[in-house]
């Protein structure tokens, strides 16, 4: 057939191509259309292409389930709305994908899951689970919720209930084992998949039972209990200040008091009279009796009297 286009219509930028990579089954239910708030709501927690896909899909798949329509599938509503949802680099992403070549809702969501969760991380999450310990530090309850987070992390791992199950039991400290075993009444894997579940989940909901400590973390509670002890023994509470400056106003008092009542010139003893001298301590010597010390009477001072003047005042001879 020939083409009768003028050459100006063919210079022209094609109008195919344009076509969404989404393909939405037609709708041929009456009075049908997206209300905003479902938009709204959809819009409320866009993908960027940063965050868990995973967490994404089933936030999607939560708020899409409160719609629904008689005569319109489930999928058609998601599949018209998915786009709203994605916001950055993920609207970029879908954007540039071939036109029409999302037909149907699990298409989308395979495209969507190995864009932003490729299989190298798949492969990377497997091995974190086959391979699922008890950290020494981990209560029961704090394992189990690690344990799951993995599995929810990477919900296409493949492994089956009784593998996750055996995978857990075999990661657990011994004393924890033997709570599963006593829970059980017996060996826990001698439980079907199910009722083991039921067992692990009704464990895990008795908080802070750690895993025994250590002898070294033992020793350490015990040390810092000890050290506490000694410094409540060794703290003393400081006297107030004004209780301080009393006893400090007391003590000169005395000091002062004390040294005023001795006399400010010694006696020296006369040669050969001393008797015995005892000290403090009880020592004792014997010597010639002391005689008692001679107090020469002051001259009485009249009017009369004729004072000397200090001049003729002469300090004491001291002998040696």
């Amino acid at each position: 057939m020939a083409d009768n286009r003028t050459m100006a219509q063919m210079l022209q930028a094609p109008i195919e191509g344009y076509e969404d990579a989404i393909v939405v089954p037609p709708i041929n239910a009456n009075n049908f259309k997206l209300k905003q708030p479902l938009i709204n709501l959809v819009q409320s927690n866009k993908f960027t292409g940063r965050q868990d896909p995973h967490n994404h899909l089933r936030f999607f798949n939560k708020v899409t389930s409160t719609f629904r329509h008689p005569d319109v599938p489930n999928t058609s509503i998601k599949l018209l709305l998915f786009p709203f949802s994605l916001d950055g680099e993920a609207r970029d992403w879908l954007d540039k994908e071939p036109p029409r070549s999302i037909l149907t809702w699990d298409d989308l969501v395979s495209k969507f899951i190995n864009q932003y969760f490729p299989p190298s991380k798949t492969t990377y999450y497997r091995n974190e689970i086959i391979t699922f310990y008890q950290k020494p530090n981990e209560t029961f309850n704090e394992a189990w919720e690690h344990f799951k987070g993995l599995l929810r992390q990477c919900p296409h791992h493949g492994f089956s209930k009784l593998h996750q199950l055996d995978t857990f039991y075999n990661s657990l400290n011994s004393n924890d084992q033997d709570a599963l075993d006593s829970a059980a009444g017996g060996n826990f894997l001698d439980k079907i998949p199910q009722e083991g579940l039921v067992i692990i989940e009704s464990k895990s909901k008795v908080r802070y039972s750690r895993s025994p400590a250590s002898l070294d973390d033992k020793l350490t509670i015990k040390m810092n209990q000890m050290m506490n002890d000694m410094k409540a023994l060794v703290v003393t509470t400081p006297a107030p200040v004004k209780v301080v400056e009393e006893i400090n106003d007391l003590g000169n008092t005395n000091q002062a008091s004390s040294s005023s009542l001795l006399p400010r010139n010694t006696i020296p003893n006369p040669r050969n009279e001393a008797k015995a001298i005892t000290t403090r301590s009880g020592a004792s010597y014997d010597g010639p009796p002391i005689p008692p010390p001679v107090v020469e009477k002051e001259p009485e001072v009249t009017k009369d009297t004729e004072l000397p003047s200090t001049e003729d005042i002469q300090p004491p001879l001291v002998q040696e």
